[in-house]
């Protein structure tokens, strides 16, 4: 079962929790003077402590198709920079703790734990169990006043990042949104798009994450975004409530209509499928209804997007000739539908 299916907490602002660890091995040079024959020594050593340990999967990402690649990144288990490098790179999963371990991208180790829902202390529970065992066969890079040594020197210190990807409509049919990101800069958070930096918040989704890791322990980084998420899922819920009268009716049409659409389009583009994921996931929120779940739309959320439902395709007669992108869109208004038949 992947991450996004499994139950999680305050689903109606969070739609996900991740905890992420850079690491580099003391003995290796950083990303832009690693040859590939380096690299793949460091793969070898990670790997090893692996392959005995329950439940782990080891991908060679150079076995993988670009498409395949791609969905992992889509699903949130790889960032985009490790899904398009040629470079010698491996993944290691474990699907029951929702962990992954990023071989050579950026740094030499990127450690992640991702959880459904509002699961801050989890999901780093999740990151440090995989750190833990590292730290025990292998030597980090580290300084006792920079703390852990990056690629990056954004990263120096604990190396962490705390990212909650938020789902916050009524702040952004407020214009609240760039306030919002100027509030939090000044206190070193920051608001990204659905796949982080660079990234545009389609869906009304935003990731808030700490960008200060130096100067600040591992328990203050958490208790920080802990307490911002909170205040700003508290002002998204109030803004909710406060939509009455024919604001409330029109917002529970949209959710109704973008049903309709779900159950009974024959094509459904990426762009489109955002949008009207938005619609339906704030009337959830607003009106319940008995056919749909927080989880239900969040798992479709992944499930739909180009990289995964393009693996899925199966061509059907009449189809073969079409551009891919028709491929894709028919795949992916089948793949709806049937989730919510």
């Amino acid at each position: 079962m992947y991450w996004y299916q499994k139950k999680g907490n305050e689903k109606d602002v969070v739609v996900s929790t991740r905890v992420r660890l850079a690491r580099n091995l003391a003995d290796y040079p950083f990303e832009g003077r690693l040859t590939p024959a380096k690299a793949e020594e460091i793969i070898r050593k990670v790997t090893s402590l692996f392959e005995k340990e329950a439940g782990y999967e080891i991908r060679n990402m150079a076995d993988l198709s670009h498409l395949q690649a791609l969905s992992l990144c889509e699903r949130h288990y790889i960032s985009p920079e490790f899904a398009e490098k040629s470079t010698p790179r491996a993944l290691i999963t474990q699907n029951e703790r929702d962990t992954a371990l990023m071989v050579c991208e950026e740094d030499h180790l990127r450690i992640q734990c991702i959880k459904n829902g509002l699961a801050i202390e989890d999901a780093y529970v999740g990151a440090t169990e995989i750190d833990d065992l590292l730290d025990e066969h292998l030597e980090y890079a580290y300084d006792e006043k920079l703390g852990y040594l990056t690629h990056c020197p954004t990263n120096l210190g604990t190396a962490m990042r705390v990212s909650v990807m938020m789902f916050l409509p009524a702040i952004t049919m407020a214009g609240q949104i760039e306030p919002l990101k100027l509030q939090l800069q000044k206190i070193g958070l920051a608001v990204r798009g659905l796949y982080g930096e660079g990234s545009d918040a389609s869906g009304c989704l935003y990731q808030i994450s700490n960008q200060v890791t130096l100067g600040i322990t591992e328990e203050g980084t958490l208790k920080k975004v802990r307490e911002i998420v909170s205040q700003i899922a508290e002002q998204e819920r109030r803004l909710r409530q406060s939509v009455q009268g024919a604001a409330f009716y029109k917002l529970i049409d949209r959710a109704s209509r973008a049903e309709g659409v779900f159950r009974h389009a024959r094509l459904l583009s990426s762009e489109e499928f955002l949008k009207l994921y938005a619609d339906l996931r704030l009337g959830l929120s607003l009106e319940e209804n008995g056919h749909l779940t927080y989880e239900m739309l969040d798992s479709l959320l992944f499930e739909a997007m180009p990289a995964t439902v393009s693996i899925g395709t199966k061509s059907e007669e009449g189809t073969q000739d079409l551009p891919e992108e028709y491929k894709r869109d028919l795949a992916r208004a089948r793949t709806v539908a049937a989730a919510l038949a």
